[in-house]
């Protein structure tokens, strides 16, 4: 009996020393997992201003090389299909930060507030443990919030010189403004990669926002190119209707002298040319009166020459737009010259702070922009110049690098996509998709088409209300409000958008389709047109 007791008493003993042996082998396990999942990947969020990807080397451009903007296409996966919902400043990051049409989150136009008390990607981000900062083009109205840290240009801000909105007041801040928010960004970043959790930063540049201020070494370098002209720079609109002829937005007869091609305004003047708005000369004196002496200095060596070689030359008619384009090309190109260095010099303080390998980067613009096609600058239009937007992302480890993907996303998805990258429940009310599939090459059934509203009209560059929708080879606009016209473009026969084939029995069938694909997602979106004039 003993011997029996004896034998039970160690099996329950081994038993037991089995059962914590066992609950410390999966305890172990689980703080492995646990370590592992709470390995969330860092977020930068890099966005240009009316940077068009008709500019960047890595979409084939043959106006400028961008080797810093490429490395994130090149090390990651490069959107050919990227689109925006609305090509305009504000609308277009509202937008972004909500995942929200602007019908939805309110911001329609430029001159409406953004309602800060919405729930935004980095508040929600910021709710789940991470650091959150706002550095750069704002251009909102309303305080950012969401955020630990920001630092703002008030408005569209300046290139030389700027001022900057932070929560201590505005300050005034010496150097130009590209470098600027640069090393802003990185100061963030040297703090936040101390600190035990993951971060987000939103790094938002104002160039190459008009009117195209370059530093030094670029406008110095830039102002001796020349540049090949689109096929359509003087396009005549036959097969258009009347939204594309009353758009004033064409470098020929709305592009400013003074503001834009950097001509004195005396001169313009002593020559017979009227600015087409009033405050053209006002913005010329505003931008150079902001430079140090030294900056002037420099500013006048250049631009004095191109000055008087402009006098002498009193240029008319489609000789003067083609030198306006150039002169347009010179300075944008040389703005975007020195976003392209500063993005290098990010990518590779991450690289040189072990930062690289788990910090998601994100390259895109707030739109498109027109270079001279259809003989247009500026965006607003749904046509493929401004509507299309460029997209890149990296990821080391999830991306396969140099890969490209042809699906139809926009910046409606951007919020969905970095919460759910970051291990976090995407809203219901958001309204774009999480691109996570696509980003790890997984074979998903994605959207077939894509909605798009622009509202400010009446306004600058008079371009008319409009909506429609794009499939990956058809296009419907309908313009409304003071006309009802709509447009149909076979994109595979007509990449360019020249034929509006609305009216031609041939598309018939085509015609019938996308109305009803247009139906379906304003009925999704919960949107509708309102046309007051009617």
């Amino acid at each position: 009996m003993a011997v029996k007791i004896i034998f039970e008493v160690k099996l329950m003993r081994d038993l037991l020393l089995s059962l914590i042996l066992l609950g410390a082998l999966v305890s172990c396990k689980g703080q492995e997992e646990d370590s592992e999942s709470t390995k969330r990947p860092n977020i930068i969020f890099i966005m240009s201003d009316d940077h068009a990807y008709q500019a960047i080397s890595a979409y084939g451009s043959d106006l400028i090389n961008t080797p810093n903007i490429d490395r994130i296409a090149n090390e990651g996966m490069l959107f050919e299909n990227a689109f925006v919902s609305n090509s305009i400043c504000a609308p277009s990051r509202a937008v972004i930060l909500t995942g929200k049409h602007s019908h939805i989150n309110g911001l329609v136009d430029n001159a409406v507030k953004f309602d800060s008390t919405q729930l935004t990607y980095p508040k929600i981000l910021r709710e789940n443990g991470y650091q959150t900062a706002m550095i750069g083009k704002w251009h909102l109205k309303t305080q950012p919030t969401g955020f630990d840290y920001w630092k703002v240009l008030p408005g569209q801000g300046h290139y030389y010189n700027p001022e900057f909105r932070t929560k201590d007041g505005m300050v005034l801040d010496s150097g130009y403004v590209t470098d600027l928010i640069t090393d802003f960004a990185i100061d963030w970043l040297d703090k936040a990669k101390e600190k035990d959790a993951p971060f987000m930063l939103m790094y938002q540049h104002k160039a190459p926002h008009r009117e195209w201020l370059p530093t030094e070494e670029n406008f110095r370098e830039y102002t001796k190119k020349e540049f090949p002209e689109p096929a359509s720079l003087f396009d005549d609109y036959e097969g258009r209707g009347r939204a594309a002829k009353e758009a004033e937005m064409r470098i020929s007869t709305h592009m400013g002298l003074t503001n834009d091609s950097k001509i004195q305004p005396e001169i313009a003047k002593r020559m017979g040319h009227e600015d087409f708005l009033k405050w053209y000369s006002n913005a010329y004196h505003g931008n150079l009166d902001r430079m140090s002496k030294s900056e002037r200095a420099a500013w006048e060596e250049v631009y004095g020459p191109i000055n008087e070689t402009f006098e002498k030359a009193d240029l008319k008619g489609d000789e003067l737009t083609k030198w306006k384009y150039q002169r347009y090309m010179q300075d944008y190109l040389a703005s975007i010259e020195s976003v392209d260095e500063n993005v290098g010099r990010l990518l590779d303080y991450l690289e040189k702070n072990g930062l690289a390998e788990n910090t998601i980067i994100i390259y895109t613009s707030d739109q498109g922009f027109y270079l001279g096609e259809h003989g247009w600058f500026d965006k607003r239009f749904m046509y493929e110049e401004s509507f299309r937007t460029p997209l890149m992302i990296k990821w080391p480890g999830v991306i396969k690098a140099g890969s490209r993907n042809r699906d139809l996303v926009q910046n409606l998805d951007f919020a969905e996509t970095m919460l759910d990258a970051a291990g976090v429940e995407i809203p219901d009310e958001m309204q774009g998709l999480s691109m996570l599939p696509l980003l790890k090459g997984e074979k998903v059934a994605w959207r077939d088409a894509i909605y798009y509203h622009y509202y400010e009209y009446p306004g600058i560059h008079a371009v008319k209300r409009h909506n429609g929708v794009r499939t990956d080879r058809y296009k419907l606009i309908h313009f409304y409000y003071d006309i009802d016209e709509w447009e149909l473009y076979d994109l595979q026969e007509d990449p360019h958008e020249m034929n509006n084939v609305y009216d031609d029995p041939a598309y018939s069938e085509v015609k019938e389709n996308m109305h009803k694909k247009l139906e379906e997602l304003m009925k999704q979106y919960k949107d509708e047109v309102k046309v007051p004039n009617s």
